[in-house]
């Protein structure tokens, strides 16, 4: 596939500022993300500051475990305009080790209560050890666009 990258774009009816704060929110993403894969987060805090790690306890059938955790390292943190983490996992001797694909969010106020949300998946940094045994992008086009619909769903309180 010669790009690299996919996005979809859905106008939410809420502020730029609450549909951050939510995505901010790492207990959200279960309930934000398309695939069913994200389960929980592990850690609860809202994330603050580009280097920040988190957590997220995940599962996928075609995962040699099944059940199996990611960390997460925020990359871009734009209140309320934009946010981004990297994602990767913990080494058996501690250190983390990030695969190279990146989801980023962008919102753009279409109004006081309206925001344009823009999701990226973005894997054209991932080095060819890892496209060998993982393809890309590792899910249908219809995630990003759940995603966002769940995003809606969530942050105006229809779900």
């Amino acid at each position: 596939m010669a790009e690299e990258c996919v996005s979809a774009t859905l106008a939410v009816a809420v502020s730029a500022a609450r549909a951050f704060t939510v995505l901010a929110d790492p207990r959200a993403h279960p309930a934000i993300d398309g695939t069913g894969w994200v389960q929980e987060s592990v850690d609860r805090a809202p994330l603050t500051e580009v280097g920040q790690v988190f957590r997220m306890d995940m599962y996928h059938p075609n995962h040699p475990n099944g059940d199996y955790q990611v960390v997460n390292r925020v990359q871009v943190l734009d209140p309320p305009r934009a946010i981004g983490w990297l994602t990767g996992y913990r080494k058996d001797d501690g250190h983390l080790e990030f695969g190279g694909w990146i989801w980023r969010y962008d919102l753009a106020p279409l109004g006081p209560s309206e925001t344009e949300v823009t999701l990226t998946y973005d894997w054209s940094a991932v080095p060819q050890s890892i496209r060998e045994y993982i393809q890309f992008p590792p899910f249908g086009p219809e995630h990003l666009t759940n995603s966002l619909h769940h995003l809606a769903e969530l942050v105006t309180g229809r779900r």
